[in-house]
């Protein structure tokens, strides 16, 4: 990638993105899922066998949609009790409701035993158990609170709770066509939700308000949801991650800050993009460019890795050395110290999920086909902040690398 240019003239409009996809696609999406949800199933069962427990308890939203097809809303496990959480044994899958989610849990989940239990699982417990012959059920121990555990351990004294960490992530990270189609739709809604914002972001105008407008670009864009809460911040704030919007103004000069995400048919998209408002200074343009050559030195990194691996059938490198790659150009660049989170996450049906670009990251190579963002950036305290994400697409059997964000990466400058 070349430096980045400044460009004063020829925003991004929203014609420049894909539209929203329409109702053919989007079923056609639902029969791919109603169609993988017997191999995913199938999958989970052989890691029972394998590690002999009988059944496995789901709790978490994204792999009750994955493996069920019922679907909460984003933070509606909050007020769901048990609603949608799910035993998976030898032959069969239990989900559990209370009258709320009853119809929605028989239309979306066709192929599971629908068991309407009300609010108290522990009561229920025995019995669903005894219905699969469970007698050791594998509990992702990270995702069940530890008051939950004992109800169950007391209600069941003769079954063993089995806790176990990461056995559906892994296999979610792998994305099939349908799934990486559903999050390139995401980014193209967040794509044009921005273009569409520019017109409207001048100097005084509130952060607040920003995150807002953007929300409902979104929103009436072709997301059913949001990724994520919007994050706009100017000035100084953008020195903040995952800071949230304020009343505080657009200021002349000033970096302005976007992190935001779309939902389409429950996969998500997530984006950073830093503006200008006015003429840039010479640092932040700086720091601008610095955070872009990190980005794609990762990026490039990974791409020369898939190439290797198509032609001596090498394994792709791992998170942790993606995250190295974008890291080393940041300290060599004396800011070591003010890139402090990881380089990329995976993303799916949730929007932090595996594969994890950091520090700390497995030295496992990345799985492929699959997607996640690559998102370095530099934070000043009380001064400035740049981040530029975009999410990427690696399929090595392809040697496939694209980026799926398509809003541009060169230096925006709005008008002051």
């Amino acid at each position: 990638m070349s430096r980045p240019s400044v460009v004063a003239g020829g925003l991004p409009v929203s014609a420049d993105f894909a539209p929203p996809p329409g109702i053919a696609t989007r079923r056609r999406w639902a029969d791919e899922d109603r169609a993988a949800r017997p191999l995913r199933l199938a999958r989970l069962r052989d890691r029972l066998r394998t590690e002999s427990v009988d059944a496995y308890f789901g709790v978490r939203p994204e792999h009750m949609r994955w493996l069920t097809g019922f679907a909460l809303a984003d933070g509606e496990e909050k007020v769901a009790g048990h609603s949608g959480q799910f035993l998976v044994g030898d032959a069969d899958v239990i989900l559990v409701t209370d009258s709320r989610y009853t119809l929605q849990a028989r239309r979306e989940a066709p192929e599971a035993s629908v068991e309407e239990i009300g609010y108290e699982l522990p009561r229920a417990w025995p019995a669903l158990l005894a219905r699969l012959g469970a007698h050791r059920v594998a509990v992702e121990v990270a995702a069940v609170p530890h008051a939950l555990w004992q109800r169950l351990r007391e209600a069941a004294p003769d079954v063993e709770l089995v806790p176990i960490e990461g056995w559906v992530e892994p296999m979610r990270a792998v994305k099939t066509p349908g799934e990486i189609e559903r999050i390139a739709a995401a980014c193209a809604v967040a794509d044009r939700a921005l273009a569409a914002l520019l017109p409207e972001i001048k100097p005084g105008v509130t952060e607040r308000d920003l995150a807002m407008r953007l929300e409902w670009l979104i929103r009436t864009g072709g997301a059913e949801a949001l990724a994520f809460d919007v994050a706009c911040l100017a000035g100084p704030e953008a020195a903040l991650p995952h800071g949230s919007p304020g009343e505080r103004p657009v200021l002349a000069g000033a970096v302005l800050l976007f992190d935001f995400g779309a939902q389409v048919e429950g996969y998500r998209s997530d984006m950073t993009r830093t503006l200008f408002v006015g003429e840039p200074s010479a640092r932040d343009l700086d720091l601008y460019r610095l955070v872009a050559r990190a980005q794609q030195a990762s990026i490039d990194t990974i791409t020369s890795s898939v190439e290797a691996a198509g032609s001596d059938a090498q394994p792709i490198i791992s998170g942790a050395a993606a995250d190295a790659a974008a890291r080393d150009v940041i300290e060599a660049a004396g800011h070591g110290a003010h890139f402090g989170h990881g380089t990329g996450h995976g993303i799916g049906l949730a929007t932090h999920e595996e594969p994890s670009l950091a520090r700390r990251a497995s030295t496992d190579p990345l799985p492929s086909p699959t997607v996640f963002s690559v998102e370095p950036g530099v934070y000043l305290e009380g001064e400035t902040g740049v981040r530029i994400e975009d999410l990427v697409h690696v399929d090595a059997a392809r040697g496939l690398v694209e980026r799926l964000t398509s809003f541009p990466r060169d230096v925006l400058v709005l008008p002051a």
